[in-house]
C-alpha cells in the first residue's frame, strides 16, 4: 500500500473554466439549505431570520479570503488538507482535517437526501423516505462518475432551475410588499425562549449550512484551467450573489408566513407559494425544490470523492483509493467509497441533525484553514507549480480577515450556540472512525513509506 506516483497514473483533466467555476460555487451554495432549513432558523430566532443569514454570510466571506489566498499557492485537489500539511507538517493533523472535510461533504449530501423525501416530495408522490434517499444517492454517484465537466454541466442546468425557484419567491415577495400584503414587521422581530444573543448564535450556526459550498470548489483546483486567477473571482462572486438572494428570500418568507408554520415545515418555501396571490402550481415549485436539493448532494459528493483522491495522492490513505479511470479520467474508486458511506449515513439521523453536524465539522476545518494562511505567510515563497496562463501572484487576504475568521469559527463551533449534545457526539464518532483508519494505515504503510509517498505526490514544474 504505497501511494502511486503521479507519472504512473493519469492526471485529472483541466476542463473547468472561470464561468463554469462561478456557476459551481453558486450552485453549491444555492440548494438544500435555503429550501429546507429556513423554517428551522425561524424556530430559533423568530421572524428576523435574515439576521442569522447575514451573519453567516459575513463568516463565509472572512473564511473565503483564506481559501482564495491558499488555493493560489497550492492548487491541489485535497484543499484544506494540503494547507494543513504545508502549515503544520503533522500527518495526523492533516488526516483529521481531510477526514473532517470528507465527512462534512457526505453528511451534507445525506442531509440533502433526507430533505429530498420531505414535504416537497410529498407534494408530488408518496414514497418511503429511505427508499427515495438511497435511489437519490445512487443516481448522484452515476453522474459523478461520468466526468467532472459533465457533472458541472449538469450542475449548470440544476443551478438554473433552482435559481428559477428562488426568483419565484422573490417575485412573490416583491408583489406582496408593493401591494401591502403580509407583515413586514414580523420580519424585523427577534424572539426566543432564552437569551436573544444565544438564539442568534444558534440560528447563525444553522443558517451557515445554507452558505456552505464555497469551500468545495477548492477541491477542483487540479481540474481548473487557471486556478490562481479564476478562484478568487469565482469565490467572492458566488458568495455575493448567493448572499443577496438569501437575504431577500429570508425576508420574504418571514413576511408572508407565520413563524409557527415555518418552524414545523420541512418545505418552508412551499408555504410561501401556497399563500401567494400569484397563480403558481405548488407541485411545480416542489419539483424545483427537489432539483435544488439534488444539486446540493451532487456537488458535495463531487467534493468528497476529490478529497479522498487527494488524500491518496498525499499518502495519507491507501493508494488504491486514488485510482483514476483512464477513459473518463475520474476517481472512480473514491466515488464508490464515498457513495457507500453516504448510503450508510442516510439511514440514520434527521435533516437538522445531519445539517448541524456538517456545520460543526466545517467550522473546525475553517478555524484550521484561517490559522494556516497566517502560518504559511511566515515562510519563504514555496508556491506550487504554476499553471500556464496564470499570473505570478495570487490573491492576498488582509491579515485581520483570517484572524477574525478563526475566532468566529471557534465561537460558532462552541456550546454557546445551544447545539445539541447529539451533534457533538455524532461528529466525535465520525472523527474517531478517522483516527482508527489513520492508525491502521500507518501500521501498513509505516512512517518512512508514508513520507516517501507524500514526497512522490509533491507537485512538479509542469501542469
Amino acid at each position: 500500500m504505497v501511494a502511486t506516483s503521479p507519472a504512473s497514473t493519469p492526471a485529472l483533466k483541466r476542463s473547468v473554466g472561470r464561468r463554469m467555476l462561478l456557476v459551481f460555487v453558486i450552485g453549491d451554495i444555492l440548494g438544500a439549505g435555503i429550501y429546507a432549513l429556513t423554517g428551522k432558523v425561524a424556530g430559533q430566532v423568530g421572524g428576523a431570520i435574515w439576521i442569522p443569514f447575514l451573519l453567516a454570510f459575513g463568516l463565509a466571506a472572512l473564511t473565503a479570503t483564506a481559501y482564495a489566498e491558499l488555493v493560489g499557492r497550492y492548487p491541489r485537489a485535497a484543499g484544506a488538507a494540503v494547507y494543513a500539511q504545508r502549515a503544520f507538517g503533522r500527518p495526523f493533523v492533516t488526516f483529521l482535517v481531510a477526514f473532517a472535510v470528507l465527512m462534512s461533504g457526505i453528511t451534507s449530501a445525506s442531509a440533502a437526501a433526507r430533505a429530498f423525501g420531505g414535504d416537497y416530495l410529498a407534494e408530488l408522490v408518496t414514497v418511503p423516505t429511505l427508499v427515495a434517499a438511497w435511489a437519490f444517492v445512487l443516481v448522484v454517484a452515476v453522474v459523478n462518475a461520468v466526468g467532472v465537466s459533465e457533472s458541472v454541466r449538469v450542475n449548470l442546468v440544476l443551478t438554473a432551475i433552482e435559481v428559477t425557484g428562488l426568483v419565484v419567491i422573490l417575485v412573490i415577495g416583491a408583489r406582496a410588499f408593493l401591494a401591502g400584503e403580509g407583515d413586514p414587521g414580523r420580519a424585523m422581530t427577534l424572539s426566543s425562549d432564552g437569551p436573544v444573543w444565544m438564539a442568534v448564535l444558534g440560528g447563525t450556526a444553522l443558517a451557515f449550512y445554507a452558505l456552505l459550498g464555497f469551500e468545495d470548489s477548492v477541491n477542483l483546483a487540479e481540474e481548473c484551467r487557471h486556478p490562481r486567477n479564476d478562484f478568487p473571482r469565482a469565490l467572492f462572486g458566488g458568495i455575493a450573489v448567493a448572499g443577496l438572494i438569501y437575504l431577500a428570500v429570508a425576508f420574504t418568507t418571514s413576511m408572508l408566513v407565520d413563524t409557527a408554520t415555518l418552524a414545523e415545515s420541512t418545505g418552508p418555501l412551499l408555504e410561501v407559494v401556497r399563500v401567494a396571490g400569484l397563480v403558481f402550481p405548488p407541485w411545480l415549485f416542489a419539483l424545483i425544490a427537489l432539483v435544488a436539493v439534488s444539486n446540493t448532494a451532487l456537488i458535495n459528493m463531487i467534493m468528497a470523492s476529490r478529497v479522498v483522491y487527494g488524500m491518496s495522492r498525499e499518502g495519507i490513505v491507501p493508494s488504491w483509493l486514488g485510482r483514476v479511470d483512464r477513459r473518463r479520467r475520474t476517481p472512480w474508486v473514491a466515488i464508490a467509497f464515498t457513495t457507500v458511506i453516504a448510503l450508510t449515513l442516510v439511514s440514520t439521523g434527521d435533516l437538522s441533525g445531519l445539517a448541524d453536524t456538517t456545520v460543526l465539522l466545517l467550522l473546525l476545518v475553517f478555524a484550521v484553514v484561517n490559522v494556516s494562511v497566517l502560518v504559511l505567510r511566515r515562510r519563504p515563497e514555496d508556491r506550487d507549480a504554476r499553471i500556464e496562463g496564470d499570473g505570478p501572484r495570487g490573491f492576498r487576504a488582509p491579515t485581520w480577515a483570517p484572524v477574525a475568521g478563526a475566532v468566529v469559527s471557534l465561537v460558532l463551533a462552541s456550546p454557546l450556540t445551544g447545539r445539541s449534545g447529539d451533534v457533538y457526539a455524532r461528529a466525535g464518532l465520525l472523527l474517531g472512525i478517522g483516527v482508527v483508519l489513520y492508525v491502521v494505515n500507518r501500521l501498513f504503510v509505516g512512517p518512512a513509506r508514508q513520507a516517501d509517498a507524500i514526497d512522490a505526490s509533491a507537485p512538479t514544474d509542469s501542469p
